[in-house]
C-alpha cells in the first residue's frame, strides 16, 4: 500500500465503519483496527522505510493527516453516542406532570410517646415539675426508704431483676420520688415518667414497661387534694364521661392507699394506685411528717395507651410490626 489512493480508501473505510458503531465499546474495537499498534495506519506507516525519500517523505505526511482526520471521526462519534445515551437516560425516567401527585407516607409519634407527651402536658399546666432518674437503682432507693420491709415478696427474684453491687433495674418510678424529695424543703410537686422492670409478661403485661408517678408534698395537702387531681387527669385523658372510684388497698409507701378504677360504661378497669406518703417514707427524706404531707399516685403508661387506642394485646406495641401501629 504505497499509493495514496490507497489511504484515502482507507480513510472511508475507517469512516463508514465508524459511522455504524451503535455504543462506546464498539467505537475503541474499531479506532484499535484502524489506529492499534497493528491497525491499518501503523502497517503503512512500517513500509516507508522501503520507499525512496522523497516518496516516504510525502507519504508519511499523507499518512498521518489520515490518522489525524479518522481521530477526529472519531471523537465526534464518541460525542454522538454519549449524548444519545444522555437523552435515552432522560427519556426513560422523564416525569409526566400531568399525572395525580404522589404524597410520601408520614410517620407519626409511637401510642406510648404520644400518651406520655399528654399526660406531661397536663400536669406541666398545674404546676408541677418533671423529674428523672436512673433505671439501675439502689436496693435502699427501690425498697428501703419507700417503707418496704425486709421479707416483701416484690424483693423476690421472682418479682425483681437484680444486678451486680445489690442494685436492681427498678420496679416502680417510685424511687425519682426519694431522689427529688431527699435534700428539698416542701411545697413542692413533681411527676415522675419513666420505664420500669418486672419479671412479668403476658398480653397485658411486660417485662419493661412504662409508668408516670406523681406526687405534691406541703403542710395542707390532704385526699381530697389527691382525689380533685386524679379526677382532672382521667378526665384529660379519657374524657368527660370517664367516672372513678377509690378502692381501699395497702402500699408499704402511702397511708391511706386507694387503688384507682376508672369506667366508661359497664364494668370498670384497674388504672393504678395512689395515698397519703407514708410518714415514714417523709422521715427517709429528711421531711417533718409532723408538719408536712403530701400524696402520690402512679399508673402505667402502656395500660394506659391500650386502653385509650384499643389495642388489645400489649405486645403490639414492642413488637416492631409498623402495621397495627398504622392504624391509630
Amino acid at each position: 500500500m504505497s499509493q495514496a489512493s490507497d489511504l484515502a480508501e482507507l480513510e472511508e473505510q475507517a469512516r463508514a465503519a465508524i459511522a455504524g458503531v451503535v455504543d462506546v465499546q464498539g467505537l475503541q474495537e474499531t479506532r484499535a483496527r484502524f489506529l492499534g499498534r497493528s491497525g491499518s495506519i501503523k502497517v503503512v506507516l512500517r513500509l516507508l522505510a522501503e520507499l525512496p525519500e522523497e516518496q516516504r517523505r510525502e507519504l508519511g505526511q499523507a499518512a498521518n493527516a489520515t490518522k489525524e482526520r479518522i481521530e477526529e471521526c472519531v471523537r465526534a462519534r464518541r460525542a454522538e453516542l454519549e449524548s444519545a445515551r444522555i437523552e435515552n437516560a432522560l427519556s426513560d425516567h422523564r416525569l409526566d406532570v400531568t399525572l395525580p401527585g404522589w404524597i410520601a407516607p408520614r410517620g407519626h409519634l409511637h401510642p406510648i410517646s404520644r400518651v406520655f407527651r399528654d399526660m406531661t402536658s397536663f400536669f406541666a399546666g398545674l404546676g408541677f415539675s418533671i423529674e428523672d432518674g436512673p433505671q439501675i437503682e439502689t436496693d435502699w432507693n427501690n425498697f428501703g426508704a419507700l417503707n418496704f420491709p425486709e421479707d416483701h415478696p416484690s424483693r423476690d427474684t421472682q418479682d425483681t431483676f437484680f444486678v451486680e453491687g445489690g442494685h436492681v433495674l427498678r420496679t416502680h418510678t417510685s424511687p425519682v420520688q426519694i431522689r427529688a424529695m431527699t435534700g428539698r424543703t416542701p411545697p413542692f410537686r413533681f411527676i415522675a415518667p419513666g420505664r420500669v422492670y418486672r419479671r412479668d409478661s403476658d398480653p397485658t403485661h411486660s417485662p419493661a414497661f412504662h409508668q408516670i408517678e406523681g406526687f405534691m408534698v406541703d403542710e395542707r395537702v390532704t385526699f381530697g387534694d389527691l382525689k380533685g387531681v386524679l379526677y382532672a387527669f382521667a378526665r384529660h385523658l379519657m374524657g368527660p364521661e370517664v367516672r372513678l372510684r377509690f378502692r381501699a388497698h395497702f402500699f408499704p409507701f402511702t397511708e391511706p392507699s386507694a387503688e384507682m378504677d376508672f369506667s366508661w360504661g359497664d364494668g370498670w378497669l384497674e388504672w393504678g394506685g395512689c395515698g397519703m406518703i407514708h410518714p415514714n417514707v417523709l422521715r427517709n427524706c429528711g421531711i417533718d411528717p409532723d408538719r408536712y404531707q403530701g400524696f402520690a399516685f402512679g399508673m402505667g403508661v402502656d395500660r394506659t395507651a391500650m386502653l385509650r387506642f384499643g389495642i388489645p394485646n400489649l405486645q403490639l406495641l414492642f413488637e416492631g410490626d409498623v402495621r397495627p401501629l398504622e392504624q391509630l
